[in-house]
């Protein structure tokens, strides 16, 4: 596999190898041993699974709080997404950066978000599934954003005509200045 840095170091562009013929391809696309060797120390426990039917599908800014946050290692097995992970830690150089990265089904690119980054993404294409597995479990009550639209943040999303859908959740979240629980 090959680990790319990102203009934030914590957050990596990981591209697990690609073996094809006539048939189609196999990749190993996680395995513990090969992390380790690489110097990431990730345990995953939990895969993620999600359909967008329609292109312009917005998902985020989200995150959890301890003793439940989590590190996201996200992927598309079908389908194109515009990938972001913004820096929620309060004491980071980088503190409300984010790092933007286009994951797809051809590129085969995952994007590591780790644990003090709220994550999100914006389908670039129709019927778009993106997997991510986490290190700790879902948990309702440690479920936290940020304003997807937050102009202090400045993400620029590459919107298509039509604009964006947003579940109601994600149109209510705070902005990165307003949001009570981030990271220290």
């Amino acid at each position: 596999m090959l680990v790319e840095e990102t203009a934030i170091p914590a957050v990596k562009i990981i591209t697990p190898k690609k073996h094809g013929d006539g048939r189609g391809f196999f990749s190993e696309v996680y395995r513990l041993s090969a992390w380790e060797n690489a110097g990431l120390d990730f345990v995953f426990v939990q895969d993620n699974h999600s359909f967008s039917a329609a292109a312009g599908t917005l998902r985020g800014l989200h995150f959890q709080t301890p003793p439940f946050a989590q590190d996201k290692l996200v992927r598309v097995t079908r389908g194109r997404i515009f990938d972001v992970a913004v820096d929620i830690r309060r004491s980071s150089p980088t503190f409300g950066k984010y790092v933007a990265v286009e994951l797809s089904a051809e590129n085969w690119r995952q994007v590591l978000a780790p644990v003090g980054f709220a994550h999100g993404f914006l389908t670039l294409e129709p019927d778009t599934e993106v997997l991510y597995k986490t290190t700790t479990p879902y948990s309702p009550d440690h479920d936290k954003g940020i304003a997807w639209d937050d102009p202090d943040i400045g993400i620029d999303w590459p919107f298509p005509a039509g604009g964006a859908t947003l579940s109601d959740k994600d149109r209510r979240l705070p902005r990165l200045r307003d949001a009570p629980e981030l990271f220290e």
